[in-house]
């Protein structure tokens, strides 16, 4: 570049500079706008050329703006986005740099923790935390050092909308990759994040704690309650990644507490949540207390089907835990098809081990169940339903193995 054309080029800087620092928030927010339309996809020697060789200088004025009004939403997102040219450019390790010595990391989580902001902003600084986060290790044990696993995940389960909800789960599986120093923070972060109410948030949390249990191989004993709870979600993508995630800890050291959780929820305790006194005596209010426990009992079946199924081992360990009491139990419940089906079903797979018709009831409903045992509980009168409900049977692993041994 020539002479006379550098200091053209300096001339127009300066006094792009000088108007931003002389302008309102409207003049501020047509220059973003205008430097996004010219400069979204430049790598940082285009950017450098565009400003003659000191971008800096504006990226530090733009994050000192940034840092001064984030609270009140003022134009966050233009200024986020025009951040994020920045940060996105590639060979843009100078820009990461400067933005991260002037506390950038701990504005975007605090943007994270503002209640009056809205989900959009939130985004946009996830989005920039991400990239973050992908330029390494050191830049992820930053965030994580800032209180960002806390910050992210506070998001998460606090967001109404899917967009922020995926870009924040997205950020927490990213930080558990190639981070050993702070993995368990954040797969403990998840656990947590289990309790949330968002359907969407829990799906998306158990989709990355299958992805992250293998990351820190050894499964903490938090996660059974609050894992085993999803499985009264009244959404079925929920209740399949609960089950998927249950399916792959069976190699883990939680597997004991996961198998006595299922069996147990095919005998429920009576729970009742409280209600305003309006509701006490409604015919909804105690159908919609007893649902979760209802569909907990179906998909605990459905489960123990699909551990049975896949392994023998699991199937006779499920014996020793009483699980054909229980799904006779399960059976008996006309209050709620599904879980007398999937009980149905279940017990099917059970009765294929050897040596397991040692009863009558069994023998009935075996001789039953042949016909089909999807559709055995349309058949059902209430004597029968009383019979299996009230029933005694008890066949252990350890009397398996005698008949076994017998035969």
């Amino acid at each position: 570049m020539s002479s006379s054309k550098e200091q053209a080029s300096i001339s127009q800087v300066m006094c792009f500079l000088h108007e931003w620092d002389q302008g309102n928030k409207t003049v501020r927010s047509r220059m973003l706008s205008d430097f996004l339309a010219k400069n979204i996809g430049k790598t940082c020697p285009e950017l450098e050329l565009e400003f003659a060789q000191v971008s800096s200088l504006f990226l530090a004025r733009l994050t000192a703006w940034i840092r001064l009004t984030y609270m009140f939403g003022t134009c966050l997102d233009l200024q986020l986005r025009a951040v994020g040219v920045f940060l996105s450019a590639n060979s843009s390790y100078q820009y990461m740099i400067e933005f991260l010595e002037v506390g950038g990391v701990l504005t975007l989580l605090e943007i994270l923790g503002q209640d009056k902001l809205k989900d959009g902003d939130k985004t946009e600084a996830l989005c920039l935390l991400q990239i973050i986060a992908n330029a390494g290790q050191k830049y992820n044990e930053l965030i994580c050092e800032s209180y960002g696993v806390k910050a992210v995940a506070e998001c998460l389960a606090k967001s109404e909308t899917e967009g922020t909800q995926e870009t924040a789960a997205a950020l927490l599986e990213s930080l558990a990759h190639g981070n050993p120093k702070y993995k368990n923070q954040v797969y403990k972060g998840l656990i947590a994040l289990l309790t949330c109410t968002s359907p969407r948030a829990q799906q998306l949390v158990l989709h990355i704690l299958r992805i992250v249990q293998p990351i820190v191989k050894t499964a903490h004993h938090s996660i059974v309650e609050p894992l085993l709870n999803l499985l009264r979600s009244l959404h079925l993508e929920v209740q399949y990644e609960a089950i998927e995630l249950i399916t792959e800890l069976m190699q883990s050291d939680v597997r004991l507490a996961l198998l006595r959780g299922l069996v147990a929820f095919l005998k429920p305790t009576k729970e009742r949540n409280t209600k305003h006194k309006i509701l006490e005596d409604s015919e909804v209010a105690k159908m919609t207390d007893s649902l979760p426990v209802l569909l907990q009992q179906a998909a605990s079946a459905k489960t123990i089907r699909t551990l049975a199924q896949r392994s023998e081992e699991i199937s006779k360990e499920l014996l020793s835990l009483s699980v054909i009491h229980h799904l006779l139990y399960a059976m008996g419940n006309q209050e709620h098809a599904d879980a007398q089906r999937q009980a149905s079903l279940a017990l099917e797979v059970q009765l294929k081990l050897p040596s397991t018709h040692t009863h009558s009831l069994i023998l009935t409903y075996a001789d039953s169940a042949s016909h089909n045992a999807d559709d055995l509980h349309l058949s059902m009168d209430d004597i029968q339903a009383d019979i299996l409900h009230s029933n005694k049977v008890n066949i252990s692993c350890g009397e398996l193995t005698n008949l076994e041994k017998h035969s």
